[in-house]
């Protein structure tokens, strides 16, 4: 194998096991923050079903953002949607066969990476043209923004401009999971394009993205609104109350 491929097959081990434990102690840390006021956002589900609904609505539709802002809802929408496409396209690199759902939004993904660039802009714009995101804006809101944008152009550029060796690719990640690295295509616009997602994976955990896991730990959301009916006690709590009434 060439010096190239045994340095990119070391920068996805690496990015992967950071991207895994990071992701991983972060739920952590989440689940044993304790939640010690009932502070859903009204109107608010009474049941554990409405709760589960609610977040169903959120994770898939946005919905407290579509009641917010439309046209941040908009340009969200539509980046997340492209993007889970685009993910779910690439899963043809990492599975022999390929999973026929897989093979059938293989052009619906191809032409997705236009509309998580449009979504991505109109973000960013909204970080320059509006002026209290604008104030609220750090240098690290506009990198991230900036690392997603080249991924995906970079992404693209293989598609509609130069293309690659899509089997020697295929081969290589195989190779990764199955720990038998194969030679990765010498091919610049790959190389950039990896590097940039190898970026993206380390610097999840300890990025603003961790909102993808966080919005099912989030309190305003995932509580059912019964404080008259049900004592909300955090377990912190339960135990001093205990402690004070022996």
């Amino acid at each position: 194998m060439s010096t190239v491929s045994v340095i990119y097959a070391a920068l996805f081990y690496f990015a992967t096991a950071v991207l895994v434990l990071g992701v991983a102690y972060k739920i952590y840390v989440y689940a044993k923050t304790p939640a010690p006021l009932k502070i859903p956002t009204t109107p608010a589900p009474l049941t554990v079903a409405g709760v589960v609904w609610r977040m169903f609505r959120e994770v898939v539709f946005f919905h407290s953002l579509f009641r917010g802002n439309k046209w941040i809802w908009l340009f969200g929408w539509v980046f997340h949607f492209s993007l889970f496409l685009v993910l779910a396209r690439h899963l043809r690199y990492f599975t022999n066969p390929v999973w026929d759902w897989v093979v059938l939004i293989q052009p619906f993904g191809k032409y997705a990476s236009f509309g998580m660039v449009i979504g991505l802009l109109g973000l960013w714009a909204r970080r320059f043209l509006v002026a209290r995101v604008r104030f609220i804006t750090s240098p690290s809101d506009h990198l991230m923004l900036a690392l997603l944008v080249a991924i995906a152009l970079s992404g693209m550029s293989m598609t509609f401009v130069s293309h690659t060796d899509i089997v020697s690719l295929k081969a290589f990640f195989l190779g990764l999971i199955a720990f038998d690295p194969q030679p990765l295509p010498a091919d610049f616009n790959l190389l950039v394009h990896l590097a940039l997602v190898a970026t993206l994976m380390i610097v999840f955990p300890i990025s603003k993205l961790l909102h993808a896991p966080g919005v099912f730990f989030s309190p305003t959301r995932n509580q059912v609104d019964n404080p008259r009916e049900k004592r909300h006690l955090a377990p912190w709590a339960a135990e001093l109350e205990r402690q004070s009434s022996t």
